[in-house]
């Protein structure tokens, strides 16, 4: 079995077992964005406090946010850890955003992937997972996320080599799928899931793990 035949049965036996993700949570594009920030280096439940306390503030807006200062915006993610680190990710992130579309998150989809990809990576304290995953959720184009669950479970199953950078292992996926913003976004969402519950960092959950079967490809 190829590798692109073999990647679309990994997914199939995914969500065989797990079912939809309906993934990424979020009542907007730019909702969207700020919790792929907040994301970074903790857990979603502390996410939605974060998120939460922006909502009930009426603060969760480019314009509101723009206008807080550093310590109203820092209290207000609090939850979501690292606050004073994810205060200035955002802002600087609302700084692209007004120069680069007027606080509309929505017109920065108008431009072609490989113009807005590097603007948004130029934004200091965004890396590639989290600029990609503003790109495939919140923008809705045709990038695929890759992340240590990515890497873990691919290199478990002997797919590829340990240590594979960022883009060489995106490129395995976008070489293979069809350019699918709803086959990257539920592929990416139910390698997460599975290894969050099966394929832990230390030791893999292998035996009920819906990947079981394809260990020795």
């Amino acid at each position: 079995m190829g590798q692109a035949a073999t990647l679309i049965s990994l997914y199939h036996a995914m969500r065989d077992k797990l079912g939809p993700s309906h993934w990424w949570p979020g009542d907007s594009p730019f909702e969207i964005a700020i919790g792929a920030i907040l994301t970074q280096n903790t857990n979603w439940q502390n996410v939605e406090k974060a998120l939460g306390n922006l909502k009930k503030t009426g603060n969760l807006t480019p314009e509101k946010m723009y206008s807080l200062s550093f310590e109203e915006l820092s209290n207000l993610i609090h939850p979501a850890g690292y606050y004073n680190i994810k205060t200035r990710r955002i802002k600087n992130f609302l700084e692209f955003l007004n120069i680069e579309a007027s606080f509309d998150i929505e017109n920065l989809a108008s431009q072609e992937i490989q113009d807005i990809r590097p603007k948004i990576l130029g934004v200091n304290g965004i890396g590639p997972e989290t600029a990609d995953a503003i790109l495939l959720y919140a923008l809705q184009l045709p990038v695929f996320v890759v992340d240590a669950y990515t890497q873990r479970i691919l290199h478990r199953h002997d797919l590829v080599h340990d240590g594979i950078d960022y883009h060489e292992l995106q490129a395995l996926f976008m070489d293979s799928l069809p350019q699918d913003v709803s086959v990257y976004n539920e592929f990416h969402a139910l390698i997460v899931r599975t290894g969050k519950q099966w394929c832990k960092k230390k030791v893999g959950v292998c035996d009920s793990c819906p990947l079981q079967p394809f260990l020795f490809v």
